[in-house]
């Protein structure tokens, strides 16, 4: 699965912004803390600053008066060496009393790099001798015998670098380790949900860091599994019964329409008898038809009507049903128009002509049912960037803006006049949607132009095999 190295990778990435920010981390800390003692001047500095600012004056040795401010502040104390004699020839005041007076060439030069009597200590030159500046006892330590291999120095970041790669490939190594078990137990895991979301049955061993996880998704596949099992069940009865409805309807139902055929055409009847023998055949037939499209529209549910794709001429195709609606012998008050653009008279396309045909077919007759005082129906193909629509649309009464956006949005909704218990849009709009959904298009219903009700079948141009 690609989740298993997307997760690896995030882990990774983890890991490694985490090394990286604490590396800057530490180094903004140092560099604070190297900041923070940095930032006055140096003992060596003061030392320096004293020697040059130490003169000779009636009453003896002096410093200036910012020097001497300096040190007290600081509660360094300071004495003067002679050059010749080694002796102290000056000092500060509240100098300790464990000070040596004399100071041989040995103790000259271990205080010019270390300590006297414990108190850090820093030099500077003057013109008759030493200048030694003593610090609190605190407030420095000195490496005196300090001595490093040269080449130890001028390797030393390649040292650095070396143990820090070294560091951080013992880190990576170790989350690794300690995130196997996790990794391990997450493959199964992923796996089963995947498994899980197509459908199928999922056992996962209930064991590792994630063993409880893996329970939960076991009871909830076999949940999923006896949902999917008693909803089958059901289906399948639900499709029995409208088989079986179905066909035991069609014996009587042919007889009402032959016996009311018979009384419609019967002599010595009154019209009025007449007339209700004809609304009987008429209604018959409807009967008829919604059986049909009861029967095909649960095929197509359930997968059992076999599509039969080929190539053909959606254009034909459409012509041919407005051409067969014109030579039925329909109530002069309806009449046709086909709208399709002379220029686009072949369109050879993948589909189940018979399918389509019944579609259209369907949106034409529900025009016919649903507009009694009769209307003009405009059928139409046309292009439309990457897809090829067939659009029906009609003058009539149309439907209502809360109709349109609930036939938008329902599969399959039964929309009643206000006068009468009669459904007007519902399996002959579904099994619309079913054809044009098995073909990877879609339904679009919307007010036509013309006053009443459009709808456009978008098939995608992508299985057009070719069109002029």
């Amino acid at each position: 699965m690609k989740s298993i190295p997307k997760l690896i990778r995030r882990f990774v990435g983890i890991m490694m912004t985490s090394i990286i920010l604490l590396i800057v981390i530490n180094i903004i800390f140092y560099i604070s803390i190297f900041w923070k003692y940095t930032t006055h001047d140096s003992a060596w500095d003061i030392a320096d600053k004293a020697a040059k600012s130490i003169h000779l004056t009636d009453n003896g040795y002096a410093l200036s008066d910012e020097i001497v401010g300096e040190l007290k502040k600081r509660n360094v104390w300071g004495i003067l060496i002679d050059d010749n004699t080694h002796e102290v020839i000056w000092h500060t005041e509240k100098l300790p009393n464990n000070i040596p007076k004399q100071y041989t060439l040995w103790d000259i030069s271990d205080l010019s790099r270390g300590y006297v009597e414990g108190y850090p200590t820093f030099t500077g030159k003057t013109e008759n001798g030493l200048l030694v500046l003593g610090y609190p006892k605190d407030s420095y330590w000195k490496l005196i015998h300090a001595s490093w291999n040269y080449d130890f120095i001028a390797n030393l970041p390649k040292y650095v670098f070396f143990a820090l790669c070294v560091n951080i490939f013992l880190m990576f190594i170790i989350y690794v380790i300690t995130n196997s078990r996790l990794l391990r137990s997450i493959k199964p895991i992923t796996n089963g949900i995947k498994d899980l979301s197509s459908g199928e049955p999922v056992h996962i061993e209930e064991k590792g860091v994630l063993s409880e996880l893996a329970t939960n998704i076991n009871k909830t596949s076999k949940i999923l599994q006896d949902k999917t099992e008693k909803l089958n069940k059901k289906e399948t009865a639900r499709a029995n019964w409208i088989a079986g409805v179905s066909h035991d309807i069609r014996t009587p139902l042919s007889m009402i329409m032959g016996y009311a055929s018979q009384l419609e055409t019967a002599q010595g009847i009154t019209e009025e008898e007449r007339k209700k023998a004809s609304i009987i055949v008429k209604q018959s037939d409807r009967i008829k038809s919604l059986i049909n499209n009861l029967n095909l529209a649960s095929k197509l549910e359930y997968n059992m009507q076999p599509l039969m794709m080929k190539q053909e001429n959606i254009v034909a195709i459409i012509r041919q049903v407005v051409v067969d609606f014109i030579n039925m012998e329909i109530d002069e008050k309806f009449s046709f128009k086909w709208d399709t653009d002379e220029n686009l008279f072949v369109c050879d396309i993948i589909l189940d002509k018979d399918l389509l045909k019944r579609a259209v077919i369907n949106l034409i007759q529900n025009s016919i049912n649903h507009n009694d005082n009769g209307c003009t129906i405009y059928v139409s193909v046309y292009e439309d960037n990457n897809d090829f629509i067939i659009c029906v649309e009609d003058s009539g009464i149309g439907v209502s803006e809360e109709q349109i956006v609930k036939l938008n949005k329902t599969p399959h909704y039964m929309v009643c006049d206000n006068n009468t218990t009669e459904q007007r849009h519902g399996l002959g709009l579904l099994i619309v949607k079913q054809v044009i959904s098995n073909h990877n298009g879609k339904v679009l219903i919307d007010h036509s132009k013309y006053g009443g009700f459009k709808t456009l079948l978008i098939i995608p141009k992508s299985t057009c095999i070719n069109s002029k």
